[in-house]
């Protein structure tokens, strides 16, 4: 177990695009929710799952700065209970930038808490609204120069293209704002309409006028080539960093390695189980207290599955799949297993292999759920 992410499920506003498990902050049991993700480190401590080995915590949602400074002072009290925070390589959290305050940034400062993920999305007033964002492309401005100040150094910014009515020239004014921040990370991702949302209810009306593919193609080139002139490598089809600043929290997962989740509807996978957890606070809270590790639904991963979700996830990163890593994990020939499918998508021109590597091309960046389905077994 390489990792832990801990889910804040507390919103000032709901986006409009996020289908996560969230709740409007007011009236809520935060408080007691914060002390039931203690209370669930316990259970998992007593059931033997060990916290000593971890090299990353995130903390995400939601929102975490949705928390105020003596929420989120305790929350990180109770983390350093069960992690030794000194030895993580990285210790992360998302955050909203008008939500991130001079005394938020001192308490996360303080909790050790060393790369900040900046939920900008945009640097457009009124796409940001609507979004259903609340904040301001000053205010991701000032919280980027504020946190500079208190000594942040690992910040990292999510941008979204691809929105309603988005144009070229508007994303790239974005990516223009963006980098002139000499950050050095950056993650940009394409609108995904999920159920359950405000934009999927909107689309279902016809009143959700996105770009379409072909301009989505063409954002989508705009960001990597952008990246690339101002320093920042394609490390994962939708990260790009300066060396060094990569996301190691993020790599776990592209890497297919163990992380336990954390929270109400937290997702986890240790000891070859994904698992995730309850969703309703009530609920999570309820069992937390009763001393019974709240998981909702659970699943033993099988050897074809665990080998499809090395590939999937794996070829995510943009060196690829190791194919003697695969074959000492799995104590199988790569080529006996994936030989041909690889060889048609070698032909297709959407992989290529090195002397000890699998990964996409630049046409197959572009079509990597197409080339994702292919090592389905």
């Amino acid at each position: 177990m390489r990792g832990m992410y801990i889910h804040i499920p507390f919103c000032h506003q709901i986006c409009h695009y996020c289908d996560f498990n969230k709740v409007f902050f007011k009236n809520q049991p935060v408080d007691a929710y914060i002390e039931s993700i203690g209370e669930e480190l316990t259970i998992m401590q007593q059931e033997g799952f060990s916290f000593k080995e971890l090299e990353t915590v995130f903390l995400g949602g939601g929102t975490p700065t949705a928390l105020s400074e003596q929420q989120l002072d305790r929350l990180l009290a109770i983390i350093h209970n069960f992690v030794d925070v000194k030895n993580l390589r990285e210790f992360s959290t998302e955050a909203n930038p008008d939500e991130l305050t001079m005394g938020k940034l001192n308490v996360l400062k303080n909790g050790g808490i060393d790369r900040l993920s900046i939920g900008v999305q945009t640097f457009d007033e009124e796409l940001l609204k609507r979004l259903g964002r609340t904040h301001s492309p000053h205010d991701a401005i000032r919280v980027v120069t504020e946190a500079r100040q208190i000594g942040f150094e690992n910040i990292s910014l999510d941008l979204i293209y691809s929105l309603p009515d988005q144009t070229i020239h508007q994303w790239r004014d974005t990516l223009e704002k963006a980098t002139a921040l000499e950050l050095p990370h950056y993650s940009g991702y394409s609108l995904i309409v999920e159920p359950k949302t405000v934009f999927y209810n909107l689309m279902n009306k016809g009143k959700l006028p996105l770009p379409g593919e072909d301009i989505e193609a063409e954002m989508f080139d705009m960001l990597i080539s952008h990246m690339m002139q101002n320093g920042r490598a394609q490390y994962e089809i939708s990260n790009f960093a300066v060396p060094g600043y990569e996301s190691i929290h993020n790599l776990i997962y592209w890497q297919n390695a163990e992380y336990a989740g954390v929270g109400a509807g937290a997702h986890g996978y240790v000891n070859g189980i994904r698992y995730s957890n309850i969703g309703p606070l009530a609920k999570y809270i309820e069992k937390t207290e009763a001393g019974e590790r709240p998981v909702f639904q659970s699943h033993a991963v099988t050897e074809k599955e665990a080998m499809e979700e090395e590939l999937f996830l794996g070829l995510r990163k943009v060196n690829g799949v190791s194919i003697s890593s695969f074959e000492r994990k799995f104590e199988k020939p790569f080529d006996m297993i994936y030989g041909e499918t690889l060889n048609r998508l070698i032909e297709s021109k959407l992989i290529e292999r090195t002397d000890d590597a699998v990964k996409l091309t630049r046409l197959g960046i572009f079509r990597g759920n197409e080339v994702f389905q292919q090592f389905l077994l």
